[in-house]
Order: structure tokens, then sequence, then C-alpha cells
């Protein structure tokens, strides 16, 4: 099983792993919302973010550009939802792809490869 985003393998080429981000209640002191009230509110659910970290692989610095270049083609103007599969056939439905941040540099040597993090986020609206 080989992961996915919207059908496409975009980090398949060398190691990667997945976590999911912090669950739960957002809260708010009743100060933050402009009363003198003590204490905190519940607002709802926190948006629920997927981590994804892992390295780059490729045999040419060409290729690795074409493996950065199909990344960038999904972090669209207006992005879209989509589903994220793991590499244990885990889904996580209406993922919105929201930040690629690239390693501080290339390793080269036999292959080419570079660190990242990409975040994957399911957006609430209310």
């Amino acid at each position: 099983m080989s992961s996915a985003f919207k059908g496409k393998d975009l980090f398949g080429s060398g190691p990667h792993r997945f976590a999911q981000g912090r669950q739960g209640q957002v809260m708010l002191s009743w100060i933050s919302l402009g009363t003198t009230q003590p204490g905190t509110v519940a607002i709802g659910l926190t948006e629920l973010d997927v981590l994804v970290t892992g390295r780059l692989v490729a045999a040419s610095e060409s290729a690795l550009w074409t493996l950065r270049d199909a990344i960038a083609a999904e972090l669209e103007e207006s992005p879209t939802e989509g589903t994220l599969i793991d590499l244990h056939g885990h889904q996580w439905t209406e993922m919105t792809f929201i930040d690629f941040r690239e390693g501080d540099r290339t390793d080269r040597g036999r292959v080419v490869s570079l660190a990242y993090e990409a975040v994957f986020r399911r957006i609430r609206e209310y």
C-alpha cells in the first residue's frame, strides 16, 4: 500500500510518516471575548491537522525538481478537499493541503534527497 492525496502518490519516493495534530476543544477566556467574567468557554472542536514528514528521493537533481513541482501543483490558489491515505491504508477524508516546507538543503550522493514537512487540515466551516 502506498500513501496518496487525491489519488496521487506525492510522497512515495522516499521514507515518510504520518502524525495527527492535537484534537479537542478550542478554549478561549471570557476576557478575550470582551467580558470581565473569569474563566474559559469552549467554542468548538479544533480543526484536525495531519503532518506528513519525510524525504523526497530521486536519481537526479532534475527528477527531484519534478517531485517538488508535483507537490507545489497541489498547493492551489483555491484549495480543494481530498482524501489523504497513509502507508497502512488509513484514510482522512475532506482534507486540504495547506503547507509544504522543504528542508534546509538537498543531500547529494548515489541519490539526491530533500527533507520536508507537509500539513493537511480538515477545515471546519461554521
